[in-house]
């Protein structure tokens, strides 16, 4: 059975979410603070973690932070914040998904759905392998990438990110095709989330993140991977 791990501080909203989320077949661990979220993932690592940004003891920033040092475990924040700065901030603190209070219960199963999706290997999908582009070398089945023959370290969304414009090279990639492989066709988000993994990939990729030679933009249609 999926695992879950909800981490939210107020008890009936914790509560309300639990049975919703065991109503769909989830089993659901909790924990209402940061301290206690930690804990209980060094104790058995979930396989999605549902992250509450405004919690107690440790804040939720941090939580993912730690979390994402050691584990490519999809995590989806949940949050009253809604402004784009503090998206990017969680963003960029390794969440994968943003999903702001009020949310729909549709909205969020949705959510999940897509994050679990991305993270198993789905039928249909390309043979894992080795591909070499233009300095980049990525091996999908030991999640390694290489740039100019130096490893780093990388994101599993942004990781699949990578392999979908490499396996695509010099093709243009829209906005749409790369949510709808990535987070799937009923993704609920707009495109600030598919915005800032883009930036955090370049980041990784490009020499010059501000003018970047190898994932470019092409205005008004998406993303192309050169060659």
């Amino acid at each position: 059975m999926t695992e879950l791990l909800l981490v939210e501080d107020m008890d009936t909203l914790r509560e309300a979410q639990g049975y919703l989320l065991r109503r769909e077949g989830y089993e659901v661990r909790s924990a209402a603070d940061g301290a206690e979220a930690l804990e209980q993932f060094e104790a058995k690592e979930p396989d999605l973690i549902l992250l509450d940004l405004m919690i107690p003891e440790v804040p939720g920033i941090e939580v993912c932070r730690r979390i994402r040092l050691v584990s490519d475990v999809p995590i989806i924040m949940l949050t009253a914040k809604n402004s784009e700065g503090d998206i990017v901030v969680g963003l960029e603190s390794g969440a994968d998904d943003y999903v702001t209070k009020p949310y729909s219960t549709p909205e969020l199963l949705a959510r999940i759905r897509s994050a679990l999706r991305h993270r198993r290997p789905r039928s249909g999908d390309p043979d894992p392998g080795v591909l070499t582009v233009d300095g980049l070398v990525l091996d999908a089945e030991r999640h390694r990438v290489s740039v100019d023959g130096v490893e780093i370290a990388v994101p599993l969304r942004e990781f699949s990110m990578l392999e979908l414009f490499m396996r695509n090279a010099g093709r243009v990639l829209t906005r749409g095709q790369i949510i709808e492989r990535i987070w799937g066709s009923d993704y609920f988000g707009d495109t600030k989330t598919l915005d800032v993994h883009v930036r955090r990939l370049r980041g990784k990729i490009e020499k010059d993140p501000t003018v970047p030679r190898r994932l470019v933009t092409v205005r008004g249609l998406g993303y192309r991977l050169e060659e």
